[in-house]
């Protein structure tokens, strides 16, 4: 997906600390939060997958396997609804993550938030929520300003 440059064009972790621990700020309250941490990591490769950042999608599938997500269900994660591998609780937050990340097209139907509802708890919906803000920010960043690809040790929980 790089073409003009192909190098990293600004490193937004150090040239702007506010925004980093902004960032960090939302990455805090997603972990803290009540979700599953293996649910996070499934919604942040689907969001990352969404949006073209390899950064991110390496950095998510290397996360989610050290918590124990085998190969074969994040291989099957892009084609989530053909894939008999998820739970209905795994496929509402898929389906709210596409819903989100692709907002201006989607709108946040009805339909998607009534099958988050029926799994979810109101505080785990804007748990869930504040997940998909995060990477799709994430995602822009990494995205926009060419974060590196290859190297990323993964942690046993995610930071990002």
């Amino acid at each position: 997906m790089l073409a003009e440059g192909d190098g990293v064009r600004v490193d937004y972790m150090k040239i702007h600390p506010a925004a980093r621990d902004a960032m960090l700020g939302l990455e805090k309250a997603v972990h803290g939060g009540p979700l599953e941490p293996l649910l996070v990591e499934l919604v942040k490769i689907r969001a990352s997958q969404l949006n073209g950042c390899a950064h991110c999608l390496e950095m998510h599938t290397k996360d989610a396997r050290a918590l124990g997500e085998s190969d074969d269900r994040m291989h099957l994660v892009a084609a989530w609804r053909e894939a008999p591998d998820f739970s209905d609780r795994e496929r509402a937050a898929l389906e709210w993550c596409e819903s989100l990340t692709l907002v201006s097209q989607t709108g946040a139907p009805d339909s998607a938030y009534e099958q988050v509802a029926a799994v979810f708890t109101p505080e785990e919906i804007v748990a869930l929520t504040l997940a998909i803000v995060a990477i799709n920010g994430w995602n822009r960043f990494a995205v926009g300003l060419r974060s590196e690809v290859g190297g990323y040790t993964p942690r046993t929980t995610s930071s990002r």
